[in-house]
């Protein structure tokens, strides 16, 4: 049988430029490429996921336009469960504007459209959807207490949580305490300690802050410095898998998605990471969100070839 996740979250268009470089203050500069793929971080998540081998609901809101139906209809090709994705009227689909530089690093500016307006009803319209899963994921594409709302429910109904908080933003004390698995970078782990993070060292000091907030596990994800897994027992940090990087836009969304798969197939939280770190470092060698998630086959090979060498 299948692992069985819902994911509550956004839907993007991803309009990327690929450049030189990052352009400085009020300059023009000519990029070397323009795509557009779908994305949106309860999107890819979802993606993800359901490549992964996971039988995938999502929750989240489109608008009637061009990207909302192309958006639709690229999820619905994954085999994942839309019967909660709203289509909302007079609304634009959200769009991300994606720079990414020569390096693989980006930048990201976000208009959240049809996002903004996915409410706390919508998700409890959706509570058996959330009950029937092994694994509810969150992320912040959308509004707070949409979000804190699906994660009441999932607690009701004795669902675990993964809450992505991301883009950064402040979380009280009591949502985090229903959190069961928190995964974040550097920038949302120094958002929510108050410890700017650095190095591994700087990175334990704020996982260990965020912990005694009352959130189950920390997993902090530093791109190429590798992955910091805290609990109450201790830390473990997890080296992070070497590859040429073209584009890093999708890597978080694809570790929370194949460690969601992997939790929900029964692996412990450090073989689930290793996996996600796997799934995460396959999707970095190619450009865009969705186009660059790869397939479990694809993962396992990869697995089975860098354990040989």
């Amino acid at each position: 049988m299948k692992p069985r996740i819902t994911v509550v979250g956004s839907v993007n268009m991803d309009l990327v430029f690929r450049t030189p470089r990052m352009p400085a203050l009020g300059e023009t500069l000519h990029g070397h490429e323009f795509c557009q793929i779908p994305g949106g971080k309860g999107a890819n998540q979802a993606v993800a996921a359901a490549r992964q081998g996971a039988q995938v609901s999502f929750i989240g809101a489109v608008g009637d336009d061009g990207f909302g139906s192309f958006s639709h209809d690229c999820l619905a090709a994954e085999g994942i469960d839309l019967s909660h994705l709203a289509r909302v009227a007079g609304v634009a689909t959200g769009v991300a504007g994606i720079l990414v530089e020569d390096g693989g690093d980006n930048s990201i500016v976000l208009a959240a459209g049809a996002n903004a307006t996915l409410t706390p009803a919508q998700v409890e319209a959706a509570t058996a959807t959330i009950a029937g899963a092994q694994l509810l994921v969150c992320q912040l594409e959308t509004p707070l207490p949409t979000v804190t709302r699906a994660i009441e429910i999932a607690r009701a109904q004795g669902v675990k949580v993964i809450l992505n908080p991301a883009p950064a933003q402040d979380l009280s004390d009591a949502l985090l305490a229903q959190v069961d698995y928190l995964i974040l970078n550097e920038t949302e782990a120094s958002q929510l300690s108050g410890v700017t993070v650095v190095d591994q060292a700087s990175a334990k000091a704020a996982s260990e802050q965020i912990l005694q907030r009352g959130t189950g596990t920390v997993l902090l994800t530093m791109g190429e410095h590798g992955a910091l897994i805290t609990e109450s027992t201790g830390s473990q940090f997890i080296p992070a898998v070497k590859v040429d990087v073209v584009d890093t836009t999708a890597a978080g969304d694809t570790f929370v998605g194949a460690f969601a798969v992997g939790l929900a197939n029964g692996l412990s939280v450090i073989d689930a990471s290793r996996e996600a770190q796997y799934t995460a470092a396959l999707t970095v060698t190619k450009l865009g969100a969705q186009t660059s998630i790869p397939q479990r086959q694809q993962v396992l090979d990869f697995m089975a070839v860098r354990k040989a060498a």
